[in-house]
């Protein structure tokens, strides 16, 4: 044994594995880092590991055999060990030796407390939580108990618990649930310890409503989710007239008891209130809120009657108009073709045209806006634009600032999108679609590990949910797995999105004739109406031709998917193709040049 490592040493092996094994790791560190600037997919760095560790054993036996020196490449039986020149040439190996491990180390310090982005802390969206030690002043609503016993009342529990997170939100120094997140939460039998963990907050506001014909009861509780015990505790009672009374009432007590300023009430936040004070009017504009959480057309229809039955009865009821807006342009790009949608286009730019005549400085009528030119136009710089604006009049609007995420990812800027959606995620950390589209962003960019987090949680949100597990076959076919692809496109649920995920999956498979009947059959099926995800599977199989043919017919059909296309990952290979730029132009995107995904 002693012999052995002898030989070792005098070899210089003991040396050359150290030089050998400090190199591959800076070289790692280094392309980790830089892996952001120049587009480099995270799999880069674990095939160059990889391919450095196959390496090792053929380092080792080579420097068994031979050793660089002054006079060049020599076999080891030519060095003479008493060589002074040769034990000159072993002392500056050293020296490189340490050289080499003194800049694996220093990059490690950077990637760890300055660069780090760890997938186990699902990215910026964690990273951008705010962490304020001991958890003060943070509070989610859960949605108040209709205590009526009528059922058609629920509308005004969940309307008045909307005013509060409202209210509340606007508070400085107080960070807020969002309402999907807090919302989940509806009779749940979990213990206000665990509810607070789960939406990482400190209080908890629960209580009831009751409204007879003339009379509103409310009792309200705020529960410190540390000890689980009541801080406050107050039972309000009101005529039915003195209901706005009742609110600012309410939001006074719960601010006092959390010892923040209750400050002047912003323009959205008094916009919920018609300017007449007309309860029917503030009635109805609850009603068609809780309608369109149903998230249907029938649903979508009946909250625009109630919509317009609000500005009917107070025609300066500027919230209402924004309203108005924005869902008539839902029922469009969701629910209508030809002159139906049209038509309904040109009743939400009325609306809110009205809208922003009433309150220019009110953050819903520009989001109503935006809405309206991100759909009905294409515009999606004036979109930004408008999402912009709305932020700046109401920063604590986290669905404001996930709408401009997306509109800064649909014209390529992902890494403003990055930092916009995980800060709105951070302190709405419950919602499915929004980790699906953080996902997306982290996915164009090349962050696979990242995003594969996001996505994730997505789906333990919502297991069942559309499209999520079709965004996790994407991002297997960027690592250029191809059983992991289709493993997870067969996870996604029947329907349009598993055959789309089926079909991309299978192009990077052996089975040909299998990617060859799934493509058939995505065409057959939904060739009309997806175009858009024809064209990406055409990338997967490098047929240029038929891809800018099918991204032709998106344009033609108006596939909303294209406004995905400088995101998407499988596109963006032909990002510096001359016919994408004249298609880009064509329908209103930056170049795709400009764009920072990756594409594969």
């Amino acid at each position: 044994m002693a012999q052995w490592l002898h030989q070792l040493k005098r070899r210089n092996v003991l040396r050359a594995a150290a030089l050998y094994i400090g190199a591959v790791w800076a070289l790692a560190q280094g392309i980790a880092q830089l892996a952001p600037v120049f587009g480099i997919p995270d799999w880069a760095v674990r095939w160059f590991i990889i391919a450095g560790v196959i390496g090792f054993p053929f380092w080792i036996v080579f420097a068994w055999f031979y050793e660089f020196t002054q006079g060049g490449l020599k076999r080891e039986s030519e060095r003479d060990a008493d060589d002074r020149a040769a034990r000159l040439h072993d002392r500056r190996l050293d020296k490189w030796i340490i050289g080499v491990l003194l800049v694996a180390v220093v990059l490690l310090v950077t990637n760890q407390f300055v660069l780090r982005r760890d997938a186990t802390s699902l990215a910026d969206a964690t990273a951008s939580a705010e962490q304020d030690g001991t958890g003060l002043k943070s509070i989610a609503v859960l949605p108040l108990v209709n205590a009526s016993g009528d059922p058609q009342q629920q509308f005004f529990s969940d309307g008045l618990s909307e005013n509060l997170i409202d209210v509340l939100s606007s508070i400085e120094g107080l960070r807020v649930s969002g309402r999907s997140s807090s919302f989940l939460f509806r009779n749940s039998k979990d213990d206000p310890r665990t509810i607070g963990a789960k939406l990482n907050v400190s209080y908890l506001l629960t209580g009831s409503v009751q409204r007879s014909s003339d009379t509103i009861r409310v009792r309200a509780e705020v529960v410190d989710t540390h000890t689980g015990a009541s801080v406050f505790s107050k039972r309000f009672e009101r005529p039915g007239s003195d209901l706005f009374a009742l609110q600012d009432e309410l939001s006074k007590s719960i601010a006092d008891t959390l010892n923040v300023a209750l400050l002047s009430p912003t323009a959205d936040v008094m916009g919920h209130r018609p300017p007449s004070g007309n309860l029917e009017a503030y009635n109805a504009f609850l009603r068609a809120n809780f309608l369109v959480d149903l998230g249907n057309e029938r649903d979508t229809r009946r909250a625009i009657d109630e919509y317009t039955h609000a500005t009917t009865l107070d025609p300066r009821y500027a919230m209402a108009w924004a309203s108005l807006s924005r869902n008539l342009t839902s029922l469009a790009a969701l629910y209508l073709t030809g002159d139906e949608a049209r038509s309904a286009y040109a009743k939400a730019r009325a609306a809110g045209d009205k809208a922003l005549a009433l309150a220019p400085d009110m953050g819903d009528a520009h989001v109503a806006r935006g809405w309206l030119l991100e759909n009905a136009d294409l515009d999606w710089v004036g979109a930004s634009f408008e999402y912009e604006k709305a932020l700046a009049l109401s920063p604590s609007n986290q669905q404001t600032k996930f709408s401009l995420a997306s509109m800064k990812a649909l014209q390529g800027q992902l890494a403003e999108a990055v930092k916009l959606s995980g800060n709105a995620i951070a302190q709405n950390q419950l919602s499915p679609n929004w980790w699906n589209w953080y996902s997306a962003y982290l996915s164009g960019l090349g962050r696979t590990d990242d995003a594969e987090a996001a996505i994730r949680k997505s789906i333990a949100l919502r297991p069942q949910g559309s499209s999520t597990w079709a965004q996790l076959a994407i991002i297997e076919i960027q690592r250029g797995d191809a059983k992991a692809a289709l493993d997870a496109a067969n996870n996604e649920p029947e329907g349009v999105w598993h055959d789309i995920a089926r079909a991309m999956a299978l192009q990077i498979g052996k089975d040909r004739q299998a990617a060859d009947a799934a493509l058939a059959l995505l065409i057959k099926d939904y060739g009309d109406v997806a175009p858009f995800q024809v064209a990406q599977v055409q990338a997967l199989r490098r047929d240029d031709k038929a891809v800018f043919r099918w991204l032709d017919k998106a344009h033609e059909v108006q596939d909303p998917g294209i406004g995905n296309l400088l995101i998407d990952p499988l596109l963006m290979r032909y990002k510096q193709d001359p016919r994408m730029a004249d298609f880009c132009k064509t329908v209103g995107l930056p170049m795709p040049t400009t764009s920072e995904a990756v594409g594969i």
